[in-house]
């Protein structure tokens, strides 16, 4: 239900003019603390001046030879013009100074001024909807963290379906128990629409985008899907346009002068939402684990939008930049190609986005004011550097660390060991597939004396964890960067293309190191052991559960298949040895449903083995669809007399 258009635009009018007033007293403060800054630099070089005029009449006094006082007077002059540039570089070093703090203090005041708390432009209640569980507060409430970081409330129109809403940081991403927020289209398809026309002002552009909203999370949503569609890279600007409408903001954000979370600051405001711009660190583009935040380097701004009944965190700049870097965009008069491209392109920002519970944000942004933690125990600086360098991808997996005390840093042991630990939840389990990658922390380099670093990390898989052990090769620093993709078998064994995106990142360091390590010998990449045998191929070990195997000169493995598979191939490989010399010591046999490995080794030492299947084509397979040969598992085997 909406308040009079004519009142609405009363109240623009007064923003207006409570904004003009804002920047009125921007321009006095400027023009007082230039004031101040000439004057003391005057003020500075008459005491100069005169301090070298005194010295200069003394030692004419003392020179009677003409040529000395020659000299003399070169010199004072010399002396003057060098002063006058020193003060002239110190005037512009303090005015430059100055402007960087009035803008930083222009931004905030701005951002925090009270005519962004203005009233709504909708009354608290649409008739058309079902009530909220919790009527919205007039007025700000503190910052606190939230009862319920993943929340339920009853969906609008819905009579007794219990909803689970997720608020995704950038776009708001309210995903319920099914796997497509399609509950949603509706919203989003409203921000699409808006966004093909241009507003001038943000009365008409809020009662567009929020009037057929039933709940302020779809208003907050509508809002951020409004700014992710808008590409700045494709827009261009009217120099006249005010700076306190929509296409204003926007060209102050296209030109650095504004920023993204001024904007849905606005919008929310004049929504009837409360909303913070909240200043810190963040472990951003170029950031590395070990990195101590000891300037602007990774400084960040993002948002907080009070919904559902608590703060929830929004980071706009991250959502708004994928979009800007689609290779399409929305274009004015070609909406139908537009919009699904659009649909498409907003919930595929999922995979790339932030989690909003405060306990999971805090790994990744750090605010300068404490109570905007949302944490009931607020960490210090030095405790968010320690943190894990986590992606938003560790969460929307279900990811943590075992070992709560798990830090950025990770120092080896005197053998030059250490093990990074991942555990996963139940659900899982079937379906996560993980990979590494070892390099120098300082360098791109990825191999040590001709061999590549990934040999030196053991990655293994028993239950619900996941252990990455790296064993040094010489002393110094090293980034351990950990994938994971979550595939089904069926994808896993047709062949598709899978790609793996970074979860976390740890630094190694190796102080000290007091034995040679040899490298794992040269083996398909990713886990060892059987546990992907019988995620993704049903292949259920029978003699060997663990990814490491003491044997003799012989040895035996056998596995049960849980449903049909063929063609079986396994490799042995040894370090210094080539792979052909060795394919006559290993061989298999299939009886019933029970595979057999038999290996002899040549020689005692460390060896790997590789185990190769596809599973048999069915008529339920889609036409064309190809099983291909695909690594199963592989097995760490020391080969020992004494075994």
């Amino acid at each position: 239900m909406f308040q009079d258009r004519d009142e609405q635009r009363r109240l623009e009018m007064r923003h207006r003019k409570e904004e003009d007033d804002l920047y009125r007293k921007f321009q006095k403060q400027r023009e007082e603390e230039e004031k101040r800054i000439r004057d003391e630099i005057r003020d500075e070089w008459e005491k100069e001046l005169e301090r070298l005029t005194n010295r200069f009449e003394r030692e004419m006094q003392m020179k009677r030879k003409r040529d000395d006082q020659n000299i003399l007077t070169l010199r004072h002059q010399q002396e003057r013009e060098d002063l006058e540039k020193n003060m002239t570089l110190r005037r512009d070093k303090k005015k430059e100074s100055f402007t960087r703090k009035m803008l930083e203090h222009e931004r905030a005041a701005t951002a925090a001024s009270e005519y962004m708390q203005a009233e709504s432009l909708y009354l608290d209640h649409n008739d058309d909807y079902v009530e909220e569980l919790q009527p919205y507060p007039s007025h700000a409430p503190a910052p606190a963290p939230p009862a319920l970081s993943k929340f339920q409330v009853k969906e609008p129109n819905r009579h007794d379906l219990e909803i689970r809403y997720h608020l995704d940081a950038i776009i708001l991403e309210m995903a319920h128990v099914y796997n497509d927020p399609v509950e949603f289209a509706n919203v989003d398809q409203i921000a699409i629409s808006v966004a093909q026309e241009d507003q001038k002002s943000f009365t008409d552009l809020v009662r567009q985008l929020v009037g057929r909203c039933g709940s302020d999370i779809e208003k907050a949503r509508t809002i951020f899907r409004w700014i992710t569609v808008k590409n700045l890279n494709t827009m261009s600007f009217d120099d006249n346009l005010r700076g306190d409408t929509p296409m204003g903001l926007l060209r102050g954000i296209k030109n650095g002068t504004e920023s993204y979370h001024v904007l849905f600051k606005r919008l929310c405001s004049y929504a009837g939402l409360h909303c913070v711009v909240i200043k810190g660190y963040s472990k951003s583009a170029g950031y590395q684990p070990g990195v101590k935040f000891e300037d602007n380097r990774f400084r960040n701004s993002w948002n907080a939008v009070y919904v559902a009944g608590a703060w929830r965190f929004v980071q706009c700049n991250w959502g708004a930049r994928h979009l800007v870097n689609a290779k399409e965009a929305p274009k004015a008069g070609n909406k139908t190609k537009s919009d699904s491209l659009s649909v498409r392109k907003v919930r595929n920002l999922t995979t790339t986005t932030s989690s909003t519970d405060p306990k999971e944000f805090i790994y990744e942004f750090f605010p300068l004011q404490p109570e905007w933690q949302l944490l009931k125990n607020p960490i210090t600086k030095q405790e968010f550097e320690e943190l894990p360098f986590v992606r938003s991808l560790f969460f929307r997996y279900g990811l943590y660390f075992s070992d709560p005390n798990t830090k950025a840093v990770m120092y080896t042991d005197s053998t030059g060991a250490a093990t990074v630990r991942i555990a996963m939840p139940s659900h899982m389990q079937g379906t996560l597939i993980f990979h590494y990658n070892l390099k120098f922390y300082d360098s791109d380099g990825d191999s040590f004396d001709g061999v590549s670093l990934k040999r030196f990390v053991m990655q293994s898989v028993v239950g619900n964890m996941v252990a990455f052990r790296v064993h040094a090769p010489c002393s110094g620093a090293f980034l351990l960067d950990i994938f994971a993709n979550a595939v089904t078998p069926k994808e896993y064994l047709t062949g598709e293309p899978m790609k793996f995106k970074s979860v976390c990142k740890f630094k190694i360091c190796c102080e000290d190191l007091q034995t040679v390590m040899v490298p794992l010998p040269d083996c398909a990449s990713g886990e060892w052991g059987p546990t992907k045998a019988t995620r993704l191929f049903g292949l259920v070990p029978i003699t060997h559960q663990d990814a490491l195997v003491f044997a003799s000169r012989e040895l035996e493995i056998q596995f049960k298949m849980s449903r049909q598979l063929t063609d079986f191939m396994a490799t042995l490989h040894k370090n210094g040895v080539e792979e052909k010399r060795l394919s006559k010591f290993v061989s298999h046999s299939v009886s019933d449903d029970i595979v057999t490995f038999n290996i002899s080794f040549p020689e005692e030492g460390q060896y790997g083995l590789d185990i190769y299947t596809r599973e048999m084509a069915s008529a339920m397979d889609s036409p064309g669809e190809k099983h291909l040969l695909t690594h199963c598992c592989k097995y760490l085997i020391n080969s020992s007399k004494r075994n």
